[in-house]
């Protein structure tokens, strides 16, 4: 049963949620696909949990060149990654949480080595108290090991953690591991079965920060 109560610390999926990156990443994704006559749309995003090393096969025809397809990606996505940034009320809420004393976590299915860059690039690394990406371990969203290992070191129980992502993958993580989960929506048609058990959702990033800010006490 997961507590009412305040929670004691907090951990954001990246992209979508802290990072205003899914229209690039999209991009990238038909870059590669439109070949093999498959257009995505936003609804890819409820289902991808790792980089893209772990899901492109699922996205592309049988016997198609997936190595190749990998390398195409990265090489777009890398030469369009300037255009990623955070949201712009990401920032500032990540310096009021640790300004609170509130311990802060990434658990993300983007790779290390970019995840990385991302936080230094836009001066977001002190702002965390510790990250999980989509290559730090053998499995990755929905399974929940990675917000374990999360949990874990930072030293709360489920119960006292809050969870903030928007893709299904988020919710079915937090809610195996006992943790609320706050789903932003990005006006997705979401799976009735998944919002069920999700803990709150709302349409935008500004939305589930405002959330994030009362949840903690803090002012808007």
């Amino acid at each position: 049963m997961i507590s009412p109560g305040r929670p004691r610390a907090v951990v954001f999926d990246l992209d979508g949620t802290l990072m205003d990156s899914l229209a690039l990443v999209l991009a990238a994704l038909t870059h590669v696909l439109e070949p093999f006559g498959r257009r995505p749309t936003m609804d890819v995003f409820a289902h991808l949990g790792g980089p893209p090393d772990r899901f492109m096969a699922d996205l592309l025809p049988p016997g198609a060149d997936v190595a190749t397809v990998l390398a195409r990606f990265r090489d777009y996505h890398l030469a369009h990654s300037h255009r990623i940034a955070p949201y712009e009320g990401a920032p500032p809420l990540l310096r009021q949480l640790r300004a609170a004393g509130v311990p802060v976590a990434v658990w993300t299915g983007r790779d290390r080595q970019s995840t990385d860059w991302l936080f230094q690039r836009h001066g977001l690394r002190d702002e965390l108290a510790t990250s999980v990406c989509g290559d730090d371990l053998p499995s990755h969203k929905p399974d929940p090991a990675g917000l374990r290992k999360i949990l874990d070191e930072l030293g709360v129980p489920a119960a006292e953690a809050l969870l903030v992502g928007d893709a299904d993958v988020d919710v079915l993580g937090g809610a195996a591991c006992g943790v609320r989960t706050l789903l932003i929506r990005h006006q997705r048609n979401i799976d009735p079965t998944v919002l069920t058990r999700c803990w709150r959702d709302v349409e935008g990033p500004d939305a589930a920060y405002a959330v994030v800010r009362a949840q903690f006490g803090l002012a808007d």
